[in-house]
């Protein structure tokens, strides 16, 4: 490939919109250009780089045993409506209606496709296990698509499902898979940490992300200094506290707290910590009501509300909510709420007491609120968002947050598809089972942009050799020099015979326009020929990683080249 015929232009100047280093370097090095918001047009070096992505992803699918298909973008709202996840997903999901009426959404993954399929074709215990996997573009119709390929409306990504008999066949398959995602990522050079993780609307139980350190990374996960514990933020637990001594008690009272309906006023007035507060935050899920407590100092994790309850809908309680229980909002206390209201506590509750709480009256609290004195629970669960300096579940040591790229989930899912969905076979008894499931995500786009987040100077891409559109790009310098242009094109010739994936620069630019060029797309290796060095019989190399410039003969210049290629990163 030549430069001079190469669909690539170089921008000189950071777009405005670009605001993560990946989304400015992929746009300036003609690697991607956006249509619209979330959706980009991918050019012929960003191709090339994806392309490797898939070769690495397909070698490691196909090694460990999983199997190739391709379905569908386009899909029927009925499997989703039985799953619950047409309404869980929201608007998050594209949907249109067909000239026929029918409901149609465009996937954001498959498992309401691959589950039937797999149930039409393997009716056996004797057929399984089966991995099968595909590499399709999926959509979701992000309200803020940002930071280039990093959250995106369309976006490319490898998912495969596993399908086993039971339990322990489930666990095998998802080693295998966690096995060959460690491979992928290692084969593309990626600086990762594999975490614990919510499922997020797959469902389902142990899963796993694999997270790509990044600076400006979206996803935030917990760390222990002692190495014993990592977890999304999501997912995170901290350690629960010792529960407090409740052999002297407050005595419950009501006290008036006029125009203060929040933490804050409330601990002001009362002179108070917001710690000694208990948040009463009410949720409709599924048409139920369900009070959530907290102490005031901490925030409620809606993820993990939503994980407890999934496939049900949850959202906070609006005006009409609490009217229609007589409940005043910011006043609301667990103290005599109905027996039809589901109380949940989250364990930090345990360690405390006395607490000041709503009386549900208005500008009204009540202090010496004590959980099954004054309140019941019916439930304590893990249900807090972590934040820095919590307690490691494993050895008590404060954790640190990271930032982070997701760049592949590998989720237990279980039955959570095949039940609702009526998927069974065969068993070795006679009797029908669901499919015991196992779902693992991996995007290939997000792992181009997480590449580049890891791999940039000032100047440009410093891309790993495995995931670079080209391996070596050969400048020629004086582009009006025949014997210059001659042994340029001499060299190139000899790199693509010894199998280098080499780009001549044989454009009528200046040297410095070439070289700033080379630095931005990031090739590993760079090679220039130039007048001077012709006459020295010598030409230039260039490591793009560290910058280490050395030179070498010039009738052994591709050899030189093919060599510094075989030690770069």
């Amino acid at each position: 490939m030549r430069m001079s015929r190469l669909f690539a232009r170089t921008l000189r100047d950071d777009p405005s919109e670009a605001e993560a280093p990946s989304h400015r370097l992929l746009l300036r090095a003609a690697y991607i250009r956006q249509v619209m918001a979330g959706v980009y047009t991918m050019l012929p070096l960003g191709m090339r780089t994806m392309r490797k992505i898939e070769r690495i992803v397909r070698e490691e699918m196909d090694g460990s045993g999983a199997q190739e298909i391709r379905m569908p973008i386009i899909l029927p709202a009925e499997p989703w409506k039985v799953t619950g996840r047409w309404q869980a997903y929201g608007e998050i999901m594209f949907k249109l209606v067909d000239r026929h009426g029918r409901e149609l959404g465009l996937g954001p993954t498959h498992e309401e496709v691959v589950t039937p399929l797999v149930a039409g074709e393997l009716p056996s215990y004797r057929d399984l296990p089966v991995n099968l996997y595909q590499i399709e573009w999926k959509y979701r119709d992000e309200y803020r698509p940002r930071f280039g390929l990093l959250r995106v409306r369309e976006f490319l990504m490898k998912d495969a499902y596993s399908f086993d008999r039971d339990e322990e066949g489930l666990h095998a398959s998802y080693d295998t898979m966690l096995q060959a995602y460690r491979r992928v990522f290692d084969r593309c050079g990626l600086r990762y940490v594999i975490v614990e993780a919510d499922p997020g609307t797959i469902g389902g139980g142990a899963n796993h992300e694999f997270m790509a350190n990044a600076d400006v990374g979206e996803d935030l996960y917990v760390a222990c200094p002692n190495g014993d514990y990592l977890a999304d933020l999501e997912a995170a637990t901290p350690r629960p506290p010792e529960p407090a001594d409740t052999t002297a008690l407050e005595p419950l009272t009501e006290v008036s707290t006029p125009s203060a309906a929040t933490i804050d006023a409330v601990s002001k007035l009362l002179g108070r910590p917001a710690s000694n507060m208990l948040k009463c935050i009410l949720f409709d899920v599924g048409g139920r009501a369900v009070a959530v407590l907290v102490p005031g100092d901490r925030e409620v994790n809606e993820t993990k509300l939503a994980r407890r309850f999934f496939p049900a809908l949850v959202r906070r309680f609006e005006d009409a909510d609490f009217a229609s229980l007589g409940l005043v909002k910011g006043y609301v206390g667990p103290q005599g709420l109905p027996d039809e209201i589901m109380v949940l506590a989250d364990h930090s509750v345990r360690g405390g007491k006395d607490w000041v709480t709503g009386a549900n009256k208005s500008e009204h609290h009540v202090t010496g609120a004590n959980a099954e004195r004054d309140f019941r629970v019916d439930e304590y669960a893990d249900l807090v968002q972590i934040r820095e300096g919590d307690p490691c579940p494993a050895c008590g040591q404060p954790l640190r947050i990271e930032r982070s790229i997701v760049v592949g989930h590998i989720y237990q899912i279980g039955t959570t598809y095949s039940e609702p969905l009526k998927a069974t076979f065969v068993d070795e008894d006679g009797t029908e089972r669901p499919y015991v499931m196992g779902c693992y995500g991996l995007g290939i786009t997000r792992t181009i942009a997480a590449a580049v987040e890891q791999n940039h100077d000032e100047h440009g891409i410093t891309w790993p050799r495995a995931l670079a559109p080209f391996e070596v790009v050969v400048i020629v310098a004086n582009r009006d020099d025949e014997q210059v242009t001659a042994e340029g094109e001499r060299i190139y010739l000899e790199l693509a015979s010894l199998g280098v994936e080499v780009l001549l620069d044989d454009r009528d630019e200046s040297a410095g326009v070439k070289f700033a060029d080379a630095d931005l797309m990031g090739f590993p290796v760079q090679l220039v020929v130039g007048r001077r060095g012709v006459d020295a019989g010598t030409v230039d190399l260039k490591l793009r990683a560290t910058g280490a410039r050395s030179t070498a003969p010039l009738q052994g210049g591709g050899q030189a080249a093919a060599d510094l290629l075989a030690a770069a990163p």
